[in-house]
């Protein structure tokens, strides 16, 4: 099942899409697509529901109708680093032996087609394509055989990063990670049992036409349920929160010389069989 929100920004509403791909309202079910309705037995109730009896709502999605982020009212946005062996290469720094562990603030998620803001003083804005994973029932210290049990579902995330904030300013990764709008998230949630293989999905990232990442979650260093058993170790997670697992290579940081955005681009990013995403990118004094 795709579950996604629709609307306005702050007025999203519940929705899933159907096999013509239209959006099909689900706010007569569930109030939004955050918190108890990520747990098993609410998808499953979702799951059941005979979608072509719901109501279509007007608008093509992505075209002339505004998708929210998949999820909502996320309490944590928690983020992996070099988690791709030839990412950390391009980076130049060592594959880690743990997962490294920073956050992305609420506050930067955003739509995935809306647009990505350069914050001020920015000087070298960056890209991430990410595989986002979806905390359905909560818990701490999950064991690594129970952990995909713990999964809503699937997302595509934008991991918009500023370079400089993050790496060359005094502190943590954190401030380079967080600035509002760089958390595109969506357009969809999709759930296990309809993507499958996970180890193995093709993602890619676009700036005006210009394929800059291609990869899969195939080289990934630390797979799935080592993260979420890994990341529930120091801090419980909870139904909408939401792990985004690390970028294959090709981000602008590691391009020769490297690559950022000033305003005025398109990206285009997409993983397959969750989606893609399109952003403007704007300045603050656009």
């Amino acid at each position: 099942m795709k579950l996604l929100r629709y609307g306005p920004k702050g007025q999203e509403k519940p929705g899933c899409l159907d096999a013509e791909g239209r959006v099909r309202d689900l706010s007569g079910h569930v109030d939004d697509i955050a918190g108890a309705a990520l747990l098993p037995d609410s998808i499953a109730g979702l799951k059941s529901l005979d979608v072509a009896s719901l109501p279509i709502v007007e608008g093509r999605p992505q075209v002339d109708l505004r998708l929210g982020p998949c999820v909502g009212q996320t309490g944590k946005f928690v983020c992996i680093g070099l988690n791709y062996a030839d990412h950390a290469a391009e980076s130049g720094l060592e594959v880690p032996t743990e997962p490294v562990i920073f956050n992305k603030w609420t506050s930067a998620i955003v739509g995935p087609d809306d647009d990505v803001l350069i914050p001020r003083d920015s000087k070298k804005t960056d890209w991430e394509v990410e595989l986002g994973v979806v905390i359905g029932k909560g818990g701490s210290y999950i064991a690594e055989s129970d952990a995909m049990g713990h999964v809503a579902g699937f997302c595509v995330i934008n991991d918009v990063s500023e370079r400089e904030f993050q790496i060359e300013r005094a502190g943590t990764w954190d401030k380079g990670k967080g600035c509002d709008t760089f958390g595109p998230t969506g357009p969809w949630l999709v759930t296990p049992d309809e993507v499958g293989d996970y180890d193995a999905l093709s993602m890619w990232l676009e700036v005006d036409g210009t394929r800059y990442q291609n990869g899969s979650t195939a080289t990934m260093v630390f797979k799935i349920p080592h993260l979420i058993s890994y990341c529930s170790r120091f801090m419980s997670l909870q139904s909408g929160d939401i792990i985004s697992t690390g970028t294959p290579p090709g981000v602008g940081m590691g391009m020769k010389p490297p690559t950022y955005l000033s305003g005025g681009e398109t990206m285009r990013l997409g993983i397959e069989k969750l989606g893609i995403q399109t952003q403007t990118v704007r300045t603050l004094t656009q």
